[in-house]
């Protein structure tokens, strides 16, 4: 199967299981159903299940146990934009080419949205790992808990939000990068290769691919919100120098960026050598992702 017909059927599985998710029930709390939705059906890259699958299936082929796994993953990064878009983060309106979820529910709606969507995926993947009677199951959950909280993406986001006073140097920032955005990239890789129950040597192999990929993901979404566009972003360019962020860009010029991208790009396909031809989807998104126009 050619990368592109890969990647579109993927994405279709995880939508139609995210349609799904989360029941729109009648009751005194149904705004909250409706907020949360808003949100994880908006379309996106639907990288985490991805990498969570693609990873999955360099060992087993059948997804339906891998499915539920990869797509809390979506549930925890939609619930971490949800937070990111707030006035007391990155104060964004648009996500998606869409109203950002407090501008359609209010404040207090989308940060319980938020809350609701990461408690509900520990739900499906408890549920999961109880009906398969799956060890394995459990290890992912820890992998994947151990990457949203304070060690993992939730700390990164407190760096960020500090980023003037403790971000002085390009390896502060990558130590950033690490936790914001790469903590739930390598999450993703790492409990599919889990699951599937894959050796310590494999693992190793897939988290060095997933944390050069992580890095070069947000370099890119810097050179994105210089020299992007509104209308392929899906939200207003320049936002990070409109809240006086540090990014990449602070440190280095465009050109430097880009080929450091292409660098960490190349270390991270060679990790994968060990799988062979195995490999060949995981390596198409390494470049899909590092070379994207949103």
């Amino acid at each position: 199967m050619e990368f592109k017909s890969w990647f579109k059927e993927k994405v279709r599985i995880v939508d139609e299981y995210l349609e799904k998710v989360i029941e729109e029930k009648e009751n005194p709390q149904k705004i909250i159903y409706e907020a949360m939705n808003y949100s994880l059906l908006s379309g996106g890259k639907r990288l985490r299940p991805l990498l969570l699958m693609g990873s999955y299936e360099l060992f087993k082929d059948d997804l339906k146990e891998a499915l539920p796994y990869a797509c809390l993953m979506e549930m925890i990064h939609t619930y971490s934009l949800i937070h990111d878009d707030l006035p007391a983060m990155d104060n964004d309106d648009y996500r998606r080419g869409k109203l950002s979820n407090h501008k359609k529910f209010g404040e207090a709606t989308a940060i319980l949205a938020g809350d609701g969507l990461l408690n509900k995926a520990f739900e499906i993947g408890l549920e999961a790992a109880i009906k398969s009677k799956s060890l394995n199951g459990v290890k992912a959950l820890k992998i994947i808990a151990d990457s949203s909280g304070t060690e993992g993406m939730i700390g990164g986001q407190v760096i960020d939000m500090d980023g003037e006073n403790k971000i002085r140097s390009v390896e502060d920032l990558k130590y950033m990068y690490s936790l914001k955005t790469g903590a739930i990239i390598k999450s993703s890789i790492a409990a599919g290769a889990v699951l599937a129950g894959a050796g310590e040597e494999e693992i190793r192999a897939l988290e060095n691919y997933a944390e050069k990929i992580g890095i070069a993901f947000q370099i890119e979404d810097d050179i994105l919100d210089v020299a992007g566009s509104r209308e392929k972003l899906g939200k207003a360019i320049g936002s990070d120098a409109a809240n006086n962020k540090i990014t990449y860009l602070t440190f280095k010029s465009i050109d430097e960026a880009k080929k450091d991208i292409e660098e960490l790009t190349e270390e991270a396909i060679d990790s994968l050598n060990i799988f062979g031809d195995k490999a060949r989807y995981l390596i198409q998104l390494a470049k899909y992702l590092t070379s994207r126009e949103n």
